[in-house]
């Protein structure tokens, strides 16, 4: 297991009573002695996709937001609450480029993580193969920038602006 990379004083108040005696009791987890509750940092679950057309091109995002904003990316995003992760790339693939994945194979799952509002979130970014039959309504939506095909072999790692995607992109690369 890593070393959390995020600054602890993110919790200077315990969540429950308020005290700020809440201290680090581990390398994942805060304790407060007033109140005895154990916070625990745990990982959240994000999705990706992988999705060529009919020339074996893969369809990449630019991000529109920061963290990586104007740089490349996987579609996907987080699972919500109460969804599984088929659910949630379908409904991420949805919302960011209104396409309908008609089937998907998991390919493996990536650690990353994700600076957001100045806290860094530990992910484990699950990464599926989707087959698209319809690229009819393709277009750019929530918090998609745009988009390219590109040929997996062509993409420049520095593009990319996502540690975990750099990871399955160079996998991608070392399978052609």
């Amino acid at each position: 297991m890593s070393k959390l990379n995020f600054p602890i004083q993110v919790f200077k108040f315990c969540p429950r009573c308020g005290s700020a005696r809440i201290k680090e009791a581990s390398i994942r987890s805060m304790k407060c002695p007033d109140c005895g509750l154990d916070w625990y940092f745990n990982m959240a679950a994000a999705v990706a996709g992988l999705i060529f057309n009919e020339k074996g091109q893969l369809l990449l995002t630019i991000r529109a937001k920061d963290p990586g904003k104007g740089l490349l990316d996987l579609p996907g995003g987080f699972v919500d609450m109460g969804e599984n992760a088929d659910q949630a790339l379908r409904r991420e693939i949805k919302e960011e480029l209104d396409l309908e994945i008609s089937t998907m194979d998991f390919m493996g799952s990536y650690p990353n993580q994700y600076l957001f509002s100045g806290v860094i979130y530990e992910t484990l970014d699950l990464v599926f193969r989707c087959k698209v039959d319809n690229f009819d309504n393709l277009s750019a939506g929530d918090d998609v920038a745009g988009y390219i095909f590109k040929n997996p072999d062509k993409i420049d790692i520095q593009e990319i602006g996502l540690q975990s995607i750099k990871q399955i992109i160079l996998k991608l690369q070392s399978k052609s």
